[in-house]
Order: structure tokens, then C-alpha cells, then sequence
């Protein structure tokens, strides 16, 4: 039986990543969207697309930690698979457009990890 503090903690990466969905699909030229991606109105407008497909892709990190929880075989390896895939896009993030992100997807990704194979 899984511990409580890491099933949660995969559900909480996996809630952030439906967040991010929801603002880069359905917020992104809101002022909610721009002030989360620091984003001028002309800039939100522009990229409006692009921040809609990459959205869909954190949702699909989302319904795979999600899938992860219920799951009744190989629950392990989807979680270690998806938060890896988190943790990678977030230090590429962090590499190529904003720090933040390494704070906001690939350190809770690797908290998560951690405490999925050692508590």
C-alpha cells in the first residue's frame, strides 16, 4: 500500500499541470494569463496558439500523473515517467525562457520522486 504523503504530492503535480493547461489554453491574453507569464497584451495576442498547444501538452502531464494514482499496475512507473517528463520540461524551461519554472514544475517534480520511492 502507497504512503499518503506521496500520492498526494504526485496529485498536487498533477493538479499544477492542469492549472498551467487552463492559463496557456483559456487565460493566456487574460490579464490572469499575462501576469502569470509576465506577458505584454500585444505579445499574449500574438502567441495565443502556440500557448494553447503547449497547454494541451500540460494537460496531457496532468491526466498522466492523475492516471498514475488510480492506476492498478505499473502505478510506480507511470509516476516516476511522468514527473521525469515534468522535471525535464521544467529545466528546459528554466534553460531557454524563465527560472521560475524550474521552481514551479521541476523542483515540486522532484519532490515528488523522491518521496514516492522513499517514504
Amino acid at each position: 500500500m502507497s504512503s499518503l504523503i506521496p500520492q498526494c504530492l504526485v496529485g498536487g503535480v498533477g493538479l499544477l499541470h492542469f492549472y498551467i493547461m487552463a492559463l496557456e489554453m483559456f487565460m493566456w491574453n487574460t490579464p490572469r494569463g499575462r501576469k502569470a507569464f509576465n506577458l505584454t497584451e500585444t505579445f499574449a495576442e500574438q502567441t495565443k496558439v502556440l500557448a494553447a498547444n503547449q497547454g494541451l501538452y500540460n494537460g496531457f502531464l496532468g491526466a498522466g500523473l492523475v492516471w498514475s494514482l488510480f492506476s492498478k499496475s505499473f502505478n510506480y512507473e507511470l509516476q516516476m515517467f511522468f514527473l521525469s517528463c515534468v522535471g525535464v520540461a521544467g529545466l528546459f524551461g528554466a534553460a531557454t525562457a524563465s527560472r521560475k519554472i524550474l521552481f514551479v514544475q521541476t523542483i515540486p517534480a522532484v519532490i515528488a520522486m523522491l518521496a514516492v520511492n522513499f517514504l
